[in-house]
């Protein structure tokens, strides 16, 4: 068993493996506020890495509506009941037990391979979801929550928050830092790689132990029947490897995706997409960072949902980061650097490692320092005269 130092949750927890950071890691911003469900993510994935045999099941990319959609169903649900109590301290430090702590394991005792340094990881909190959770991956879309309203508008008045909402959450693998499918693999076919953070699963060596899928609170490992083996989202690194962003980011239609490198607290660049939308604007939180494994998909928070349930999902800082959010959309000048990056996701298919924003335009640029992306401040407009002259007809469309 090892120590290591978890910072999403503010300190050292239990883990399997001591602690070991990649040279990059693999990160992404979603801004759900943009996403509009209309799983061209989904496709994209699914027609690139997942319409073999054995793989009908498998949504590497899927897009549920949150409070009660979710594939595997409940997946959130079923990990937070048996994580039990989940405090966190006023100062943001987490009080309560991981997944890798629930069980109060001694993984000395768990060790099957002095040499190799392998463990069961079957104590690692989790469960394994049956066929019928799998197959129902749009279950709950569009179910709303709340009471409804007699009002002429869409929201009341005096609330800040809809009486009835819903929102869209999409998820991929997180590429965890603390991989729950690592930790639990008792041959170590899930690894990470060194390179570039992604988390992958090794199939010639995997022995269909299914430990992967146990572990994984996300539900983002999947058991492959006709090949007997486990099978996850690669984070497209051919893609990665190239400069590029994944292909679920690429197909974005909502352009509501940012890919890049992720540092930790420490080490942030002000001018990383990921690190300014993480650390310095506080505007990006983790998906369940008390669950312990430390992923690296951010979340700008849903602004016109109850803060209360959006507090269990992504942990402190979920009201500043909504009202940072807030502000970078009113166009605050606080906050125009914000604004303008928010601007550049999605603007192109190259990763873009470094960021400007001048008077006029939001800059992106690749890791060799290449322009990849320009994005204006403001949206040119053009205004037509309403009497056409040489037409000598009237425009119904002036802009």
């Amino acid at each position: 068993m090892a120590e290591v130092y978890n910072w999403q949750i503010g300190r050292e927890m239990e883990f399997p493996y001591a602690e070991s950071r990649p040279e990059k890691q693999w990160g992404a911003v979603f801004d759900i506020n943009k996403c509009i469900a209309c799983q061209t993510c989904t496709m994209s994935c699914k027609t690139t890495w997942t319409h073999g045999e054995g793989q009908e099941h498998m949504f590497w990319n899927n897009v549920e509506t949150k409070p009660y959609g979710g594939h595997p169903i409940g997946w959130d649900t079923e990990i937070l009941d048996r994580l039990g109590t989940q405090n966190w301290g006023s100062d943001g430090v987490y009080e309560g037990d991981t997944i890798f702590e629930t069980n109060d394991v001694d993984w000395d005792d768990m060790l099957i391979d002095d040499e190799l340094g392998n463990f069961h990881g079957e104590d690692i909190e989790g469960y394994r979801p049956d066929d019928q959770d799998w197959a129902h991956p749009n279950i709950g879309e569009d179910e709303p929550a709340g009471e409804s309203f007699e009002s002429d508008t869409h929201i009341a008045e005096e609330e800040e928050t809809h009486p009835m909402w819903f929102f869209y959450l999409p998820r991929v693998c997180n590429h965890c830092s603390f991989a729950a499918c690592a930790g639990g693999c008792p041959v170590q076919a899930a690894y990470k790689r060194n390179e570039d953070g992604i988390v992958l699963i090794d199939e010639d060596s995997c022995q269909a132990a299914q430990e992967c899928v146990r572990a994984c609170p996300y539900g983002k490992s999947v058991y492959n029947p006709a090949e007997s083996k486990s099978q996850k989202c690669v984070g497209c690194y051919p893609k990665v490897e190239q400069g590029m962003v994944p292909q679920c980011f690429e197909n974005c239609l909502g352009k509501i995706r940012q890919h890049g490198w992720v540092n930790p607290p420490e080490e942030a660049d002000p001018d990383n997409p990921i690190d300014f939308m993480v650390h310095e604007a506080e505007v990006a939180l983790p998906l369940y960072p008390q669950l312990g494994l430390e992923p690296n998909v951010y979340y700008v928070p849903p602004i016109n949902v109850p803060t209360d349930y959006l507090f269990q999902m992504f942990g402190p800082g979920v009201e500043e980061a909504k009202e940072t959010y807030k502000a970078a959309r009113r166009g605050d000048e606080e906050h125009r650097k914000l604004r303008g990056l928010l601007h550049l996701m999605g603007s192109t298919e190259w990763r873009i490692e470094q960021f400007e924003v001048t008077d006029e335009e939001a800059i992106g640029y690749d890791g060799s320092g290449s322009t990849v992306a320009r994005v204006p401040m403001e949206e040119p407009q053009y205004q037509r005269e309403h009497f056409d002259a040489q037409n000598n007809a009237y425009r119904l469309d002036v802009t």
